[in-house]
C-alpha cells in the first residue's frame, strides 16, 4: 500500500470480514452482516478508485463516496452493537476505527475541494 489511508482502509476492511463470518457464523443475522459487509469494504474500493482520479474533484469525489461509505458502517456498527448482536468490545474497537478513517476522510475531502478550487 502507498499510503496510509489506503492502508487503513485496507485493514479495516479485512477486519469487516471477519467481523462479518463471525456475525453470520454466530448470530445468522445475514441481512445486517450484509450491509456491514458492502459498505464497510466500500470505503477502501473508493480509496483505491481515487488514486487513478482523471481530477482533483473527481479526487475528491471518490474520497467523499468513501467517507460516506465510513459513516454508514459506522451506523451498522452502532446498530449491531444495540441490538446485541456484536459484543461491545469488537463493536467498541471497529467504531473507533471507521471514526479515524472518518475524520482523515474529512480532511483530504477539504484539502481536495480547497486544492480544487484555487
Amino acid at each position: 500500500m502507498e499510503n496510509a489511508i489506503n492502508e487503513k482502509s485496507f485493514q479495516f476492511a479485512v477486519k469487516v470480514l471477519k467481523t462479518v463470518r463471525k456475525i453470520r457464523n454466530d448470530s445468522r443475522e445475514y441481512e445486517i452482516a450484509s450491509q456491514l459487509l458492502r459498505s464497510g469494504t466500500s470505503i477502501g474500493a473508493n480509496v483505491a478508485e481515487a488514486q487513478y482520479a482523471q481530477s482533483k474533484k473527481d479526487f475528491a469525489s471518490k474520497m467523499s463516496i468513501a467517507r460516506k461509505e465510513a459513516n454508514e458502517t459506522k451506523y451498522w456498527l452502532q446498530l449491531l452493537a444495540a441490538a446485541e448482536i456484536l459484543p461491545e468490545s469488537t463493536a467498541q474497537e471497529l467504531i473507533g476505527d471507521v471514526t479515524e478513517l472518518v475524520r482523515i476522510l474529512t480532511a483530504i475531502v477539504k484539502t481536495a475541494i480547497d486544492t480544487a478550487n484555487s
